[in-house]
């Protein structure tokens, strides 16, 4: 059955038959999965009166183990933004009462971003219903189908570092 990506390309094909533009069909339907996924996901964080950066950032804190404590800059080498936007996330965070800022025990001059018991709760509660959503938007794929997904992404997302 064809989507509107094989429309795309056969409109392509009509208007410029001298070009290979199969490349758009694996990017196109990337890109509009990537959008939709985004949407998706966004949901189960807005029903917990989060953005899916603070989801990220509270993952992230739960991630590294107890005491549940990271530093700007190792919040900001996990999640692959900037520090502003590591900020701002960990201020709406401390204003909703789910992380605190403290001084670092071995450097006065340095914080350090602590999930308190109400932002551990969230997010056990918030990862829980993820995974489910996860695994329902996976539910149309075999297992087989998510390991050879899976090794496809890596090999290209390797192939694009490598090309750097």
């Amino acid at each position: 059955m064809p989507d509107a990506v094989d429309n795309i390309l056969a409109q392509w094909a009509q208007v410029r038959p001298d070009l290979d533009v199969s490349p758009m069909g694996v990017i196109g339907r990337l890109h509009r999965l990537a959008a939709r996924l985004d949407g998706e996901l966004a949901t189960v964080f807005t029903e917990h009166g989060l953005a899916e950066g603070e989801f990220d950032v509270l993952a992230t804190l739960r991630r590294a183990g107890e005491p549940y404590a990271l530093t700007p800059g190792e919040l900001v080498a996990t999640a692959m933004v900037t520090s502003g936007a590591i900020t701002k996330r960990v201020d709406r965070l401390v204003a909703a009462g789910l992380v605190a800022k403290q001084v670092a025990e071995n450097d006065a001059r340095s914080r350090v971003v602590t999930l308190t018991a109400a932002g551990l709760a969230l997010v056990d509660r918030v990862l829980e219903v993820h995974l489910a959503n996860e695994r329902r938007l996976l539910a149309g794929l075999s297992e087989s189908d998510r390991v050879r997904l899976i090794a496809l992404l890596r090999r290209w997302n390797d192939a694009l570092d490598a090309a750097q």
